[in-house]
């Protein structure tokens, strides 16, 4: 588990040395397409929905805007953050469809599964306009990250730097011997980098599940007859514990099937997930180095408080938890009347409706 995540680490530095070769013509137009908060919000919900996991994604984000030289704007990646939490939420979806078969069970799995896309949606109706009118996302995290950071005017420095440098330093000497342009250069180290980070995530995964799996079921079990606080720290820590939301969620879908929780029981831990999640991008911040780390960490940080607020917002009022459940159970409804809805619904929610506002962003614009 240490050698993968250090592996993790070394792709997210790997990154930023990519884009610190790739300069700054090849990443305007795509620093320009993303001014536009709903193009950076596409973005992060396509580049989820096609690699499975927000904690992927928000990883290469961090690494895009800790960059040594041509950092992406913190501006620009917030939306791309709040995507990447509507994108990840697809797993499960995709899990309930194995129930179709079984019409009961499909309609409790279903429910389970699309009240997380419901959640997430509704947070980032509610928050980024927010965000865009007055930017308090990215103004705490910027204050949280100067508290961490620097105290007494010491400055924070990763331990695991030097390591992490001396590591990389074989891959880049290979690529060098390679090709002499330093756009390809940049290119391959990137490319590289992506894979590092891929599979050392996925086989981190697979082996934190493979160790945790029999206390993962025992804590989630648990944690479903507990309070909702409770049962909300559950989803924190047992997705901390796997390093990924999509299992822990993934995991409330047979157990919803088989009629052991409720859509109600089930919630909580689900909004749990959310937070947990960012623990990887807070990891992800502690790899980068350089003049723009601490912007890594700004970006770790609003992942973070984006879920926590999300949580404060919607949760404690019983009207407006209760919205995602209602829109859940009868997107349930209609599913089992007709299960071309369910695809449908997948395609449309997580494929199509980026790709629409990407075609009418193209022809406006």
């Amino acid at each position: 588990m240490l050698a993968l995540l250090f592996v993790f680490l070394l792709g997210v530095n790997g990154l930023g040395d990519g884009f610190k070769s790739l300069g700054r013509d090849a990443l305007e137009a795509f620093f320009a397409a993303t001014e536009n908060p709903f193009m950076g919000l596409i973005v992060g919900i396509l580049a989820t929905t096609l690699v499975q996991s927000s904690s992927v994604t928000t990883s290469l984000i961090v690494g895009l805007v800790a960059a040594p030289e041509n950092p992406l704007p913190i501006a620009n990646a917030v939306p791309m953050v709040m995507g990447a939490n509507i994108g990840t939420t697809v797993t499960n979806t995709l899990v309930s469809l194995a129930y179709m078969g079984r019409r009961e069970e499909f309609h409790r799995a279903f429910a389970v599964a699309t009240c997380h896309d419901f959640f997430n949606y509704m947070a980032v109706v509610l928050l980024l306009p927010l965000e865009m009118l007055t930017g308090y996302l990215q103004k705490a995290a910027t204050s949280l990250a100067h508290l961490l950071t620097g105290m007494s005017g010491v400055k924070y420095d990763s331990p695991i730097k030097g390591a992490l440098k001396g590591a990389f330093q074989p891959i880049k000497d290979v690529v060098h011997a390679l090709t002499d342009s330093p756009r390809f250069q940049a290119i391959i180290l990137i490319l590289v980098s992506g894979v590092l980070i891929y599979v050392a995530l996925m086989l981190l995964v697979r082996v934190m599940r493979q160790a945790m799996s029999s206390r993962v079921e025992t804590i989630v079990t648990r944690g479903l007859h507990q309070a909702p606080v409770f049962a909300i720290l559950v989803g924190v820590l047992v997705t901390v514990m796997v390093q990924s939301s999509s299992i822990t969620t993934s995991l409330l879908v047979p157990l919803a099937g088989a009629g052991l929780i409720t859509l109600a029981q089930a919630f909580p831990i689900t909004i749990g997930a959310n937070i947990g999640t960012t623990i990887t991008a807070l990891l992800a911040a502690l790899a980068v180095t350089g003049p723009n780390a601490e912007a890594g960490i700004v970006i770790a940080l609003v992942h973070l408080l984006f879920n926590m607020s999300a949580t404060l917002v919607i949760y404690p009022a019983k009207r407006i938890r209760g919205i995602p459940l209602r829109a859940a159970t009868r997107l349930a409804d209609l599913a089992i009347r007709s299960r071309r809805w369910a695809f449908f619904y997948v395609v449309l929610l997580f494929y199509g409706l980026p790709t629409v506002l990407i075609v009418l962003h193209e022809l406006l614009g």
